[in-house]
């Protein structure tokens, strides 16, 4: 009788078994796995529930202190001249002491625009704390609040760089300026690359936006009564269809009220939506603003429960809320909680600051656009380590109802296309001043 040892035999059989099981869980075909809980499905968990394998924190070269020493003398005063709204506005100071500083200028308190369009008449004190700031820049910048009195009565010598883009030189360019008049007033360019910007200059841009911007004591205090009020657990939702940006869209859109329809008629001005094939391309391209009716839509395939409270970060003369109402009923406004006197006095960039401390300071926060607002208050959140932050995306909402999907099959798409991008980090919009961290 042969007798035969089983013992080699499963020995092996769970060797194999498990490398299949690694094989299968690490499979370039998936997301690092995506794992278990990443592949439930939407009825089971939400999308916070989705293990995150990349995070972003802001990057050690930045914060574990000063990398150059300032020069015993400055090139001259450069002041940053900042127009649209806040968060546009705070883009460009941020860049702008990051080019003073790689131009070794002295850095004069920036020139907020007055804006009729914005409701807007505050400068930069009126916002910002501007003694806090000038002490977080030691180091970094020497920032002053007066001129000498040689140039104080002289107007700067303008530099116009907002319509440059890519590898604009500022030092190539803009120091020639700076050194023949010694004060001159800059609006940064578009799209500016950094990557060629010494570290030096880098963490100046990223200590003057992450760590030298605190809003005044009065509109924290306001900030802190009105995140008080919310009930908890909160989550804030950043919704853009107002009249202008739809009409910049250059969109169409089908079963919207003809009140919605009249006013983005009227704010469209020269721009003509797009028609025929070329209208859904465009669409597809993820350039349609979400209206709130899909955003709510898209909520339900997060699982986000209906009665979730959520406070509402958006401008005024948003259209068509009530689609998203009639299914998430806990929306809170500035307009419900703020008195009604207090709403009626503010400024548009009082609106947005408030705005924008109740959003980095609630529990999750979902944008439905890629503004200047959506990347500042991503890019704080992770600065703060605040990792619940997705942005929906337009784009997969587009193609998977143009290929008529709906219903569950709809559902199931969209959970599995944000999933991803919760999931990997996309499109949280961080700057330089961040890195990737594997977890």
């Amino acid at each position: 009788m042969v007798v035969v040892s089983i013992k080699p035999f499963f020995s092996t059989l769970i060797v194999a078994l498990s490398l299949v099981l690694v094989v299968i869980l690490f499979s370039p075909s998936t997301p690092f796995s995506q794992n278990f809980i990443a592949s439930r499905s939407p009825l089971n968990s939400d999308i916070w529930s989705v293990r995150r394998i990349v995070e972003w924190r802001p990057c050690k070269w930045w914060l574990e202190g000063h990398l150059t020493a300032l020069p015993a003398e400055s090139n001259g005063y450069i002041r940053v001249d900042c127009y649209g709204g806040l968060n546009q506005m705070r883009r460009d100071l941020c860049d702008g002491v990051g080019v003073a500083r790689l131009l070794n200028a002295t850095l004069v308190l920036p020139k907020f625009e007055v804006a009729a369009y914005w409701n807007e008449s505050s400068g930069f004190a009126d916002v910002f704390d501007v003694d806090y700031f000038i002490q977080q820049m030691k180091g970094f910048i020497t920032v002053v609040k007066d001129l000498p009195p040689e140039i104080k009565s002289k107007e700067p010598f303008r530099v116009d760089c907002s319509k440059r883009k890519g590898h604009y030189d500022y030092i190539e360019s803009v120091l020639p300026s700076l050194l023949e008049h010694h004060y001159i007033s800059i609006t940064p360019a578009m799209s500016q690359r950094r990557d060629r910007y010494p570290l030096y200059a880098k963490a100046t841009l990223c200590q003057a936006c992450y760590n030298a911007l605190r809003l005044t004591k009065a509109l924290e205090k306001k900030g802190t009564e009105l995140l008080d009020a919310i009930p908890k657990p909160f989550m804030s939702l950043h919704l853009r269809f107002e009249p202008d940006m739809v009409a910049y869209s250059q969109c169409q859109y089908r079963g919207l009220s003809a009140a919605s329809m009249e006013a983005i008629e009227a704010a469209r001005g020269d721009r003509k939506p797009w028609t025929g094939e070329a209208a859904q391309v465009w669409r597809n391209r993820g350039k349609c603003p979400l209206t709130p009716n899909e955003t709510a839509l898209i909520l339900k395939s997060l699982a986000i429960p209906t009665n979730t409270n959520i406070y509402l970060a958006a401008g005024d003369g948003l259209m068509e809320i009530q689609g998203l109402k009639s299914i998430y009923s806990n929306i809170y406004t500035k307009s419900i909680l703020l008195s009604g006197e207090d709403f009626t006095n503010m400024h548009g960039n009082t609106k947005a600051a408030l705005d924008y401390y109740v959003s980095i300071n609630s529990d999750s926060y979902i944008a439905t656009y890629f503004g200047n607002m959506d990347k500042m208050v991503a890019a704080m959140r992770a600065f703060k380590g605040l990792v619940k932050t997705l942005f929906l995306s337009r784009r997969a909402f587009a193609e998977f109802t143009s290929q008529g999907l709906e219903g569950k099959e709809l559902i199931k798409a969209l959970w599995k296309a944000h999933r991803d991008d919760f999931a990997l980090g996309i499109g949280s919009a961080l700057p330089d001043c961040f890195c990737e961290f594997r977890l």
